[in-house]
């Protein structure tokens, strides 16, 4: 029994000193970083062209606030997000908030788009 267990412990140095493990490492987390970066240059889009929208408008829903924290800027900030979408983000933070319904707020998007 000795003998495998030798063979056992060769073979798994063997697999964790080789170059090709460690590459296989690497291109695994280097496929990661960049996952994220891509994750968070989409968040950065979209939290300046919500913010802008709102910030435009004058105003925020209480829903829209809600849903721009939580599945925007909250994520951004945890992936390490920062600069113009922060400052975008703190100007959002500011507007007043008012209390209509998504039709409502569509109905205004749209002729606002129009003008």
């Amino acid at each position: 029994m000795p003998d495998f267990l030798e063979i056992v412990l060769t073979i798994f140095g063997s697999v964790v000193a080789s170059s090709g493990f460690w590459a296989f490492i690497q291109r695994k987390n280097d496929k990661k970083d960049g996952t994220i970066k891509l994750l968070r240059g989409m968040a950065h889009n979209s939290i300046i062209d919500n913010g802008m929208k709102y910030i435009d408008r004058g105003w925020v829903t209480k829903d829209e606030y809600e849903d721009f924290i939580k599945y925007l800027y909250e994520p951004y900030d945890t992936l390490g997000g920062n600069g113009l979408a922060k400052k975008v983000f703190e100007m959002v933070s500011r507007l007043p908030m008012k209390n209509v319904g998504i039709k409502e707020t569509m109905k205004i998007d749209s002729q606002n788009s129009n003008k």
